[in-house]
């Protein structure tokens, strides 16, 4: 609960007439660690009297040197925003903003900046490019040249301050399992982690005797960017955890293309990463980046869900908060599993072999559209998706000219989806080669990764899940019992694809377990 001293001081600096310059309204923002009170032409931020681990702002003392730091890391990127530290203090009873009376609490006094010119902003409202990425990527890189390699003594423990910041991340979203994540989401991403770590532990080695470990932003999300006509700024780094911001250039520079991902701009986070490694001739960068971006997510999801069950902020921020975190927490996974680039997954398989339901869950906990043969085949005829039609109407519905065309369309989807900069999931039987080969080769002329999963089950599993569709309502897909033998029969099992091409998946036994199985051979897939 929140002190009585505390709420005190909240309703005071919430009064315009508390200002000095009487502002005509105040405006109060949170975040997980800081209240800030927007008072034009100036915003005031105070920190929150908490210990959360990563960072103590518990005591007066301990806060009154963070605003210290916040206003000397923040002038090195937005030195005209940072005006200075203020203390509020109580004198006779009456709380104020000056230097008589006891100190109470200390403020850090900024300029207002207008909100039209924030990136997220922009991007919302804007067309937003690569001429403004130039500006950006110009005033970021600038300032990693001026910032000098950290001493040898600090740099060598920095992999291992990375380490430990990873395992602390995944510990924290442990707790917010069923809310904002789920449990095998979290465990792809640790074991994605864990095995970068293991798997790249020169690369990562050659980045501390490389220089490339310095005192970076460390928070470099779009909201933090203001690119007004006549100026970049980059404001509110990380000053409260030494760890968080020096670290290696291209982790800081992970947290912008990351952001740029999640508001879907995947080609311009692709843009920044080509510039960066040019402009400062860093020939590792590509190489990190779906480690640090995955990394990045994470963070972001955590702290959302932090936000999202703070005691103070209300009931509406708190549910748009939850809903980032889980978009974040969608998001890490697909760098485990998929990287950056776009690519196509193919769920198929005979009838009741369980591809759809993994399809549905994989699009679920990564949030990648899925294309099902079954509901495009269905709307294509005009036909209810749960309707099962005559033994007439499903011969016209499953006729070899109706196949070809659901198929063709069902590849059109899939390439409308690419072409947006995002993966794909496709669920259809693909049990002929020629359907397989057709989408190959449309796949090969967009120089695009197909991963097939083929899913199994037993005789006896297959059987009890066409007999449960006669009593459901919701299936789409038309196949029953009777028709298992002549489907099975049809069936062309796919000896084409090779090894690193295709996954098997048995799906008996619960869906959780399966999918988990699924999502563990995906994360070890994408190393290969």
């Amino acid at each position: 609960m929140i002190s009585a001293d505390t709420q005190r001081l909240l309703n005071f600096l919430s009064d315009a007439d508390s200002y000095p310059h009487r502002p005509s309204q105040v405006t109060l923002v949170q975040t997980h660690a800081s209240w800030v009170f927007i008072a034009p032409p100036f915003v005031y931020k105070i920190k929150k009297p908490v210990s959360l681990g990563f960072l103590d702002f518990s005591t007066l003392e301990l806060r009154h040197a963070d605003c210290k730091r916040e206003l000397a890391l923040n002038r090195r990127l937005a030195e005209d925003v940072y005006l200075g530290i203020e203390p509020i203090c109580e004198h006779e009873g009456r709380l104020h903003f000056g230097g008589y009376g006891e100190i109470i609490e200390w403020a850090v006094k900024m300029r207002q900046m207008d909100p039209r010119y924030f990136l997220l902003q922009l991007m919302q409202t804007e067309e937003v490019g690569t001429r403004e990425m130039d500006r950006i990527v110009d005033r970021l890189r600038r300032f990693y040249v001026s910032q000098p390699p950290l001493p040898a003594a600090e740099v060598k423990t920095a992999n291992e301050h990375l380490r430990q910041s990873t395992e602390d991340n995944f510990k924290a979203a442990a707790s917010f399992v069923g809310q904002s994540l789920s449990q095998q989401a979290l465990d792809a991403i640790a074991q994605y982690t864990r095995g970068f770590f293991e798997r790249q532990s020169a690369l990562l080695e050659s980045r501390l005797h490389e220089g490339w470990i310095r005192d970076c932003h460390g928070d470099l999300h779009l909201d933090h960017i203001h690119l007004s006509p006549e100026a970049v700024r980059i404001y509110d780094c990380i000053e409260f955890n030494t760890d968080f911001r020096c670290i290696d250039v291209a982790c800081d520079i992970a947290f912008l293309a990351m952001d740029l991902d999640f508001n879907g701009r995947a080609d311009l986070a692709r843009y920044i990463v080509e510039r960066f490694a040019v402009l400062l001739d860093d020939h590792g960068i590509r190489a990190l980046m779906d480690f640090y971006k995955c990394y990045r997510a994470c963070v972001r999801g955590k702290v959302e869900s932090m936000h999202a069950n703070a005691e103070t902020v209300a009931e509406a921020e708190k549910q748009s908060s939850l809903q980032l975190a889980r978009r974040y927490f969608q998001l890490a996974p697909q760098y485990a599993i998929a990287g950056s680039e776009p690519r196509v997954f193919v769920f198929m398989g005979k009838v009741a072999s369980g591809k759809s339901a993994l399809a549905e869950t994989l699009g679920r906990e990564t949030g990648w559209p899925v294309h099902s043969s079954d509901r495009l085949r269905k709307t294509l005829a005009g036909t209810p998706l749960n309707h099962r039609g005559t033994e007439e109407e499903r011969a016209e519905l499953y006729a070899p000219a109706m196949t070809q065309k659901t198929y063709e369309m069902l590849f059109a989807e899939a390439l409308a989806t690419l072409r947006e900069g995002r993966s794909v999931i496709v669920d259809a039987t693909f049990s002929k080669l020629e359907q397989r080969n057709a989408l190959k080769k449309v796949m090969a002329a967009e120089n695009c990764a197909v991963q097939w999963i083929e899913a199994h089950a037993g005789d006896d599993v297959i059987r009890e899940r066409l007999l449960e569709r006669d009593h459901a309502t919701s299936v789409v897909s038309d196949a029953r019992f009777e028709d298992y033998q002549r489907l099975s029969a049809s069936y062309e099992p796919p000896h084409e694809l090779l090894s690193d091409e295709k996954l098997s998946i048995l799906t008996d036994g619960p869906l959780d377990r399966v999918f988990g199985r699924l999502m563990r051979e995906l994360v070890e897939s994408a190393f290969k």
